[in-house]
């Protein structure tokens, strides 16, 4: 496998930690606080990283369903950032994060992790061949 490869997929495991933290502390107190945003924008800066090694060190077309699914994923992640911070400047820290935005973080998150899970399985899928 090839060292950018790999390092993109160290990158995206720590992508991974970083959207758990963000989003376990969310879902379990409901208020939005810098800590959150903190691992959640921390969690977009290393999942653009690991794309962009992963782009680059793939021999595949960049428009595989794998692909699609992780640019999908990416996608709703920094929207999901994107809302929470502007929650944050309209609302302030410590207020309770609406329904509908604490839903769509739990659902951009399972979709995330759905597109990380794909990722390894197709690589242990490829180590089995």
């Amino acid at each position: 496998m090839k060292i950018i490869l790999v390092i993109g997929s160290a990158i995206v495991t720590l992508a991974l930690a970083s959207y758990t933290i963000a989003i376990i502390t969310e879902q379990r107190k409901h208020v939005l606080s810098n800590f959150i945003l903190r691992f959640l924008t921390l969690g977009v800066v290393l999942d653009i990283t690991a794309t962009i090694c992963m782009i680059i060190g793939s021999t595949n077309s960049p428009f595989t369903i794998h692909g699609l699914l992780g640019y999908s994923a990416l996608t709703v992640m920094v929207l999901d950032a994107v809302l929470l911070w502007r929650f944050r400047f309209k609302e302030g820290l410590g207020t309770k994060v609406p329904k509908n935005l604490h839903l769509y973080s739990r659902f951009a998150y399972l979709w995330w992790v759905i597109a990380y899970i794909t990722g390894s399985l197709i690589v242990v899928l490829k180590k089995i061949q």
